[in-house]
């Protein structure tokens, strides 16, 4: 008996975190005028791709798409290479310092100097408006370094000395032995980069004003707090917007679904590609030295 009620709990657990998702993939395919009428469920009452059509002859998040692709791909690399770089070097007991370093990095966890001067760093460092500024500010997770560092100092120690021994050196070993040894963690650990850097439009919107440069999610943003792809459309030629007007399916809420779901669903795609790491890699953080 407690073992259907835990199916169930289950179950309704999943229909809660799901069904936002799923509705608004509905509306998205709905025509936008009946969505405006309410009592968009579980299916499209009227069917239409005129929303993706719209999304997708927009250059702008086009263009918002490559650079999100961009980022997350070179920062998520970027940031694992120097994180893991960092962190193992963290793990030798002839580091001078070692211990001071560390709770430097600790104490950035918890405090931090705050959106103006983050901003005038920026700034002074020549980033603004640049694609590097998406990039090169969170390089380095504290967070991640730890649990990296973890996972290396559970590497055994004669692998390391053996390569030492046959004239490896520290870049060898880290590079030829750690890194291949340690997938579950790089898989995990690259994945919430991923999702990070794909999902940030905070610091685009902050340090960037050349629209060309603004990753999609920014853009989305903008949709979705602005009547910007309404505009869009009243600018549109009068052909095209008779075409939409015929069809009676766009609205600026259907666009902002459709929109949604072009920003979404590419991140998702990269979970099954990871899940099977996600046990040990999530439980290397929990270990305690």
């Amino acid at each position: 008996m407690f073992v259907g009620v835990n199916y169930v709990l289950l179950f309704l657990l999943g229909f809660v975190a799901f069904y936002p998702f799923w509705n608004a993939a509905v509306i998205s395919f709905n025509a936008g005028s009946d969505t405006m009428l309410g009592g968009i469920t579980f299916w499209p009452r009227e069917f239409t791709l005129s929303n993706y059509e719209v999304v997708f002859k927009d250059k702008r998040l086009i263009d918002g798409f490559i650079i999100s692709v961009l980022r997350t791909v070179t920062g998520t690399a970027l940031s694992i290479v120097a994180t893991a770089i960092f962190a193992y070097s963290m793990t030798k007991r002839e580091l001078m310092g070692r211990k001071l370093y560390m709770i430097m990095c600790i104490i950035t966890m918890y405090f931090s100097g705050g959106l103006i001067p983050s901003y005038l760093l920026i700034r002074e460092l020549g980033l603004m408006d640049s694609f590097w500024v998406m990039v090169i500010p969170g390089l380095i997770s504290v967070w991640n370094m730890i649990i990296f560092r973890t996972f290396f100092k559970s590497i055994p120690q004669g692998l390391e000395e053996s390569a030492h021994i046959d004239g490896a050196s520290n870049w060898g070993v880290l590079f030829r032995i750690v890194f291949p040894l340690s997938g579950p963690v790089i898989a995990t650990l690259a994945l919430f980069t991923a999702v990070y850097h794909w999902n940030d439009w905070f610091a685009p919107s902050i340090y960037i004003s050349n629209i060309d440069l603004l990753p999609i999610q920014t853009k989305l943003q903008q949709i979705l707090n602005s009547n910007i792809m309404l505009e869009q459309m009243q600018n549109m030629d009068s052909a095209a917007q008779g075409r939409l007007n015929k069809m009676n399916a766009v609205t600026t809420k259907s666009l902002s679904m459709a929109t949604m779901m072009v920003a979404t669903v590419p991140i998702l795609c990269v979970y099954p590609f990871v899940q099977k790491y996600f046990v040990k890699g999530v439980m290397i953080g929990s270990l305690k030295e």
